[in-house]
């Protein structure tokens, strides 16, 4: 029987909008919109400018992050290190900047000991097989350690000649008023959107996730493409790094603690799955937003802070149970 174009169209559509309900992005997006149009008639200082505007940096630090560990979580890998290698990456900055050199060294510094850090954990992983959450997990410890020895455990908070430019850096607002971190996380996103989507890089690491043994057998050089994404994941903890320096004007050795869960949360929380094969960059920001959103509406809701972990780790078994529901539904 033939098909119309109208039927065809229609069928396009209706398929279009089944994926689109299917996804858990879709869904956690409507989440975070629900949460801000309740917590604006909750509260009134939710939409306010300013609450607004520190809501959006926030969101920058967790979500840059998480645009890397998205890669690595594709792979099937895991990097518990990334809150640890920011705090290095933000010590090395500032205790070279400190000294008296220029804010370029500085973020060189900065930008060489992450990567250092990221070829460590893949080459382990990659080459040697040593399990990603026990390499990584050994240098949460490794990298919080160097952070306490470069600044002999002392605050840095003056950066030398250069250290207006590392404030305006981090904590300036160069176009339209928007805060330069979140730029950085919408720049830093789009670039990663284009890497996964459009590029053999993103292909490779996206079937290094679904079968890791095909992808070896159709040339697909899987060792090579474990390193970088274990070096993309800690660059972007440097990154991060960098910033949240400028934005707080010191650095200190608790920088960073606990954030690699938060980054995975707002990672798993985003839709990618930890078994790897899924991942979106805008998965990442949507993830890192919601996770926002809760800690900042318990402080205006009076509810004590100490539940954030709750809701939060409600929030990823939710996202996993989602997933595990998608999946049984495909099978049958």
């Amino acid at each position: 029987m033939a098909v119309t174009l109208d039927q065809t169209i229609a069928q396009k559509q209706h398929s279009f909008f089944s994926r689109l309900f299917s996804t858990q992005t879709f869904w956690v997006v409507i989440a975070v919109i629900l949460a801000c149009i309740f917590l604006s008639f909750a509260t009134d200082a939710f939409a306010t400018s300013k609450n607004l505007y520190n809501i959006t940096r926030n969101i920058t630090f967790v979500a840059i992050v998480a645009l890397g560990m998205t890669f690595v979580i594709i792979t099937g890998g895991i990097d518990l290190s990334v809150g640890s290698v920011l705090c290095l990456s933000s010590m090395v900055l500032a205790v070279t900047m400190h000294a008296g050199y220029s804010i370029e060294i500085g973020i060189l510094a900065s930008i060489a000991t992450a990567l250092a850090i990221g070829a460590f954990n893949g080459i382990l992983t990659a080459y040697l097989g040593f399990p990603p959450f026990v390499v990584t997990l050994g240098m949460l410890s490794i990298a919080r350690s160097l952070a306490m020895v470069a600044s002999n455990n002392t605050v840095v908070f003056q950066f030398g000649p250069d250290h207006d430019k590392l404030l305006a850096l981090g904590g300036g607002a160069w176009v339209f008023g928007i805060a330069n971190p979140v730029l950085y996380m919408i720049l830093l996103a789009l670039i990663t959107g284009f890497i996964l989507r459009w590029t053999k890089f993103g292909r490779h690491i996206f079937a290094i996730g679904g079968n890791e043994h095909a992808a070896t057998l159709t040339g697909v050089p899987v060792k090579q493409i474990k390193v970088a994404v274990y070096m993309i994941s800690a660059l972007s903890a440097g990154i991060a790094g960098i910033i949240q320096t400028g934005w707080l004007g010191a650095v200190t050795t608790n920088l960073g603690t606990g954030m690699e869960l938060q980054v995975i949360a707002a990672t798993v929380i985003g839709g990618a799955n930890l078994a790897g094969g899924v991942g979106t960059a805008f998965g990442a920001i949507v993830g890192a937003a919601l996770i926002e959103v809760i800690r900042n509406s318990l402080g205006l809701l009076g509810i004590n802070a100490f539940w954030q972990g709750t809701f939060i780790g409600g929030a990823i078994l939710l996202a996993v149970l989602f997933d595990r529901i998608r999946n049984f539904r495909r099978s049958d």
